[in-house]
């Protein structure tokens, strides 16, 4: 069997296809067509095939997968179905893919079934892993939703629109709306590139120099104007270009504005004709170009690489983003927004179905991943997601229901909306007020948002944005032990937000051997992530009162207890657990310059598990996460 990886320029989305032998009951023109991507053909005849009694597992295969590729995903949920109802023996990629196909016709409960058998047959895949850790994805990705407004726009055609780019008053966009040849994949015309002001109801072609009888797309400007790239067929001056499978891939160009037209059009140097490289995305201070590429190195279908754009005007060797961003899906479409987040569409990543859009940071070193969430995402495909992070307006494509055409533009504004969280400090043992306490606010990675003085009667005052994320806050004063509670600023749910943030007075002799300063402390859980022994924001928070009770009383000393889950093996948990416990008196050790001979401590894997989620009992990642955590006795004082 060979792979031949090919980019859907229906929607510009890296996928790929299978060839098959002759002996499977399909002519030879009927695999010639569907080797030539003209799936719109092969569908027609394989159905005809089916009607004679011809249901071997290729037909099937190759009949769903005509409609996967081009994105009718009713018809190939049936025929995937059917072709795993046969007692044949078939790439796990054919679950993930009937997965991603009832996903799109809303059937989440068979996709996760299916999702299942994907993630048993390859575990090892991060598609499975990502799947695995999150089996509550769409709980999350719903609390994730609600910020923003779409309209689908009035220049939207019965065909494919897609693909917007910021352009001086207005946007640049990809159409199948010509009257050009028909591409065989879906049976429209090519696309070309079109361009709408704001203060205009009419559609134009953007340049006749720059579209041509073949694919162009997905275009990035320099903030000037004056220099765009754009992705087009392998077709430069007059001459058409193929891999050696005999395949039109994709390459990026770049052309410049002179004298009022496009000219001085280049390749770009690591484009090959043997791999694809589209959708180009230029970073905030244009030193870096952003792109998808199948290229050698690839972990998926199509990931996301970056090369810098040097001085001189050279350009530097692609580098891949890395795995925290690409998975053996596809991830494609970057865009960089005038705040430097990197936005992108992904299947790989957990989402709603087809292509979902991403949001992370680059400067973040955790390169934390977030959904956006619905009306963003549905359960078809998202992308091409750009936005003007200032005025919050941006427009993203989608083939969702009850569109115009095949795939439309969608016009969006972020709406926002604060929630106030009030609260009083309160003296823990007799309720007495505690006038002109510290209050801080801490966000979910461990930064302070806040710093507040409650008033003369404990009270104090924040006003949070909508974001649907967890916050801390923590109030303290001399003589207290100081208190926190985590909240959720939620538009969802009505009302304020009302906390009381009780301080317990301190004493002048530490608390009693055996005792645990999690209680002692009221501390909260200091909790790892799954397989991992790094401290997390939210543990750094503990840790530290921990570190200012050992300063307070220099004497104590502490025997650290690290434990995990269930889920790996009784040595692999020993292990780990012993990693996490080296951590956390490192940190101890570290940042409150503590003696280390104030801490002992080891791991104890999961033989002290604080609820029934033992090895094969099926539990919440929330379960798991109670089971992942550390206890600070101490054995002197």
């Amino acid at each position: 069997m060979k792979n031949k990886y090919i980019f859907s320029t229906l929607i510009i989305a890296l996928t790929f296809t299978f060839s098959f032998g002759q002996n499977d009951g399909i002519s030879r023109g009927v695999d010639k067509k569907y080797d030539k991507l003209s799936y719109v053909a092969t569908t027609k005849e394989l159905l005809k095939l089916v009607e004679k009694g011809n249901k071997t597992p290729e037909v099937y295969k190759k009949l769903a997968n005509s409609y996967y590729f081009n994105s009718k995903m009713e018809d190939a949920a049936k025929w995937y179905g059917e072709l795993l109802m046969l007692d044949a023996v078939v790439e796990y990629e054919y679950y993930y893919r009937y997965a991603m196909s009832l996903k799109a016709i809303g059937d989440y409960e068979n996709a996760n079934v299916n999702m299942k058998k994907f993630a048993t047959y390859k575990p090892e895949d991060s598609r499975a892993i990502l799947f695995s850790k999150s089996p509550n994805y769409l709980e999350a990705i719903e609390a994730l939703s609600g910020d923003f407004e779409l309209e689908n726009l009035d220049l939207n055609s019965r065909f494919s629109d897609f693909g917007t780019s910021f352009y001086k008053d207005g946007i640049v966009f990809a159409s199948s709306r010509g009257d050009g040849e028909l591409y065989k994949w879906n049976e429209q015309p090519f696309l070309d590139l079109y361009f709408k002001s704001d203060d205009s109801v009419t559609v134009v072609p953007f340049s006749e120099n720059l579209n041509t009888k073949f694919h162009e797309s997905s275009t990035s400007f320099t903030q000037d104007g004056n220099t765009v790239y754009f992705t087009r067929n392998n077709y430069f001056k007059g001459k058409v270009r193929k891999s050696g499978e005999k395949v039109n891939g994709l390459k990026i160009f770049k052309a410049e504005f002179v004298n009022g037209a496009w000219k001085k059009m280049v390749s770009m140097p690591f484009n090959n004709d043997d791999y694809n490289v589209a959708h180009p995305a230029l970073s905030l201070d244009e030193t870096k170009l952003y792109f998808a590429s199948d290229m050698p190195g690839t972990h998926g279908k199509s990931d996301i690489y970056y090369v810098d754009i040097l001085e001189d005007g050279a350009y530097g060797e692609p580098v891949n983003l890395g795995d925290a961003i690409n998975t053996e899906g596809r991830e494609n479409f970057p865009y960089i927004s005038n705040n430097g987040t990197l936005y992108f569409s992904s299947d790989g990543q957990q989402g709603l179905g087809g292509l979902d859009i991403f949001m992370t940071k680059l400067d973040d070193p955790n390169q934390e991943i977030t959904n956006l969430g619905k009306p963003i995402n549905s359960s078809r495909d998202d992308f091409e997601f750009i936005i003007d992070e200032f005025s919050n307006i941006g427009y993203l494509t989608s083939n969702r229901y009850n569109g115009k055409g095949d795939d439309d533009i969608y016009k969006f504004t972020r709406t926002f909306c604060t929630q106030l969280v009030s609260g009083t400090t309160l003296n823990k043992k007799t309720n007495a007020i505690i006038p002109y306490a510290s209050v801080v606010v801490i966000n979910q990675k461990g930064v302070e948002v806040q710093n507040l003085t409650s008033d003369q009667n404990g009270a104090f005052n924040y006003e949070g944005p909508c974001n649907k994320q967890k916050y801390s806050i923590i109030a303290s004063k001399d003589g207290y032990i100081q208190a926190d509670q985590t909240f959720l600023v939620n538009p969802k749910k009505k009302g304020d937000v009302v906390l009381t943030l009780k301080l317990t007075p301190e004493t002048s002799q530490p608390a009693e051997v055996g005792m645990d300063l999690v209680e002692v402390l009221n501390l909260n859980p200091i909790y790892f992530d799954f397989d991992k022994s790094n401290i997390r924001p939210d543990a750094e928070l503990e840790l530290k009162k921990v570190i200012d009770y050992m300063i307070k009383y220099p004497s104590v000393r502490t025997d650290v207890q690290s434990h995990t889950d269930s889920r790996a093996s009784d040595d692999y948990n020993w292990a780990l657990s012993n990693r996490r416990n080296v951590s956390t008196k490192q940190y101890i050790i570290q940042k409150g310059n503590i003696a280390a001979d104030r801490l002992e401590g080891k791991g104890y894997g999961e033989t002290m598990l604080v609820n029934s989620c033992s090895n094969d009992v099926k539990c919440t990642e929330e379960e798991h996460d109670l089971n992942r955590r550390s206890n600070f006795i101490i054995i002197s004082r």
